[in-house]
């Protein structure tokens, strides 16, 4: 009896049915976040949307079938990627009609639908790596206005991505069976008519030699190889390499190559990027910096490598690997440029500029991969990764000009800063709670002390400066 009179009380809910017409101004409205508002006046004072038009205009056909999305709106998707961390481009298009300040970021009108993820996947397919290449040079020429890239010493790591593509997918280059029916074979030539999953993977765990990139393929996404993580796991991986601006940690240049592909071999087109990077980024300057010097940990280091590096007049600061003794007699020409190299790592500049290395491209490597997103790629091949890549690292080189101009490089950065006044007050408060607590004990000690010796003493308060107490008689 109560629950009904309890239910008949609070009546029924009413049929909703939306409105034919709505008035604009009675629409929802964000101020926008501080720090996207920023970076839009920043984009804005440099022309930006002006820029990436007239790069893109070849791309864009006359009107034909539904919109196209602009390339300014495109790139502040690309960039929200970073910025929020959202991996996937269904999770930028989601993003973007969730939040009235993203709209505001993204110049969309309320009475205008987001894009979906398939325009966005499009207008991504259409725009070459070559024009994204060239709105990361943009970036790197507002560092170059506010001091912010030299391109004098660069440090140079790589670290792998996870691909799209899964291993049990692979098959084999010569026969194209797949990986379970080349398991089915053996087992069925080792005795084995009807093999179970158990006995495949039991055959499977014995072999000695699994899988290679010579004879194992994905069909799905060639460009994936098979290689070991960093935590240990077998996996299908693409592997980004990172030159960074050793000054000022900023972002040189971005390659996406094979993971199966050793260091000594792809240092080679990226310290040529950067070089290409470093002289595009300084195009307007009258005396532009050149790159003097790289800085690599001793997977990059080799007799070649550091004969080409000597050839182009490029010192090196590669960590040399333990060989024992060297026999020069083979290789003669290497001898000068080795110990060279050798002899500038024992110093004191050597030593720090390789502590440096560690922090400035670590740095990297999380902000782009670890809370930017980047680390499983949704994408396939390695033009259409790359194509996220440079405009992720493009975001990281804006985070550094927004810190610089607010104190802040990154939308979180607001919840960081405010944690760290709250914390700093409250440490503040607790100090002083502490001293005053310690100085009210210091005072009723020596109250108590004058008064049973009741005569005036001398009190030592600080170096400087002295105070007398007396019993008050």
């Amino acid at each position: 009896m109560y629950y009904t009179a309890r239910y008949m009380a609070m009546g029924t809910r009413e049929p909703e049915q939306d409105a034919l017409w709505v008035v604009t101004s009675d629409l929802p409205k964000s101020p926008g976040h501080p720090f996207y508002t920023r970076l839009n006046a920043l984009l804005d004072t440099h022309g930006f949307d002006r820029f990436v038009e007239d790069m893109c205009e070849r791309f864009y056909a006359p009107v034909m079938g539904r919109p196209g999305l602009a390339p300014g709106r495109y790139f502040r998707l690309l960039l929200l990627g970073y910025f929020e961390g959202i991996d996937s481009e269904r999770g930028i298009a989601w993003r973007a009609s969730d939040s009235l300040a993203i709209r505001s970021f993204l110049r969309l009108p309320v009475e205008e639908a987001p894009p979906d993820h398939s325009t966005i996947s499009r207008t991504r397919r259409l725009i070459d790596v070559d024009t994204h290449r060239e709105v990361f040079t943009w970036v790197q020429q507002r560092l170059v206005e506010t001091g912010l890239l030299k391109g004098k010493t660069v440090a140079i790591d790589a670290t792998t991505l996870e691909a799209n593509a899964a291993m049990r997918s692979i098959v084999r280059r010569d026969t194209g069976e797949s990986y379970e029916a080349f398991l089915t074979g053996l087992a069925k030539a080792s005795g084995i008519e009807t093999p179970t999953r158990e006995d495949l993977a039991r055959l499977d765990r014995k072999r000695k030699k699994k899988t290679s990139n010579k004879d194992w393929t994905n069909p799905y996404d060639p460009d994936a190889k098979v290689t070991k993580m960093k935590d240990g796991r077998t996996h299908l991986a693409h592997k980004a390499e990172h030159a960074v601006d050793l000054d000022t940690g900023a972002i040189v240049a971005v390659t996406l190559q094979g993971a199966d592909t050793g260091d000594t071999t792809t240092i080679v087109e990226t310290a040529i990027a950067a070089a290409e990077q470093i002289e595009d980024a300084q195009a307007d300057v009258e005396a532009p910096q050149s790159l003097e010097e790289i800085i690599a940990d001793k997977g990059y280091h080799s007799n070649q490598t550091m004969v080409d590096l000597d050839d182009v007049g490029i010192r090196s600061y590669v960590s040399e690997p333990d060989r024992g003794r060297r026999d020069w007699s083979k290789a003669p020409e290497a001898q000068a440029p080795v110990y060279a190299n050798r002899r500038r790592m024992r110093g004191r500049r050597g030593r720090r500029l390789m502590r440096q290395r560690g922090e400035r491209i670590e740095r990297s490597f999380a902000h782009l991969y670890d809370t930017g997103g980047m680390r499983r790629t949704h994408l396939r091949g390695h033009t259409n990764i790359l194509k996220r890549l440079l405009i992720h690292a493009g975001g990281f080189n804006l985070g550094l000009v927004m810190r610089h101009l607010m104190g802040i490089g990154t939308p979180r950065g607001l919840q960081g800063r405010m944690a760290a006044v709250v914390g700093t007050l409250l440490a503040l408060l607790r100090i002083m709670y502490r001293r005053s607590h310690a100085l009210s004990r210091l005072y009723h000690w020596i109250g108590a002390t004058h008064r049973s010796l009741g005569v005036s003493t001398m009190l030592i308060v600080r170096s400087s400066q002295t105070a007398t107490y007396t019993t008050g008689c």
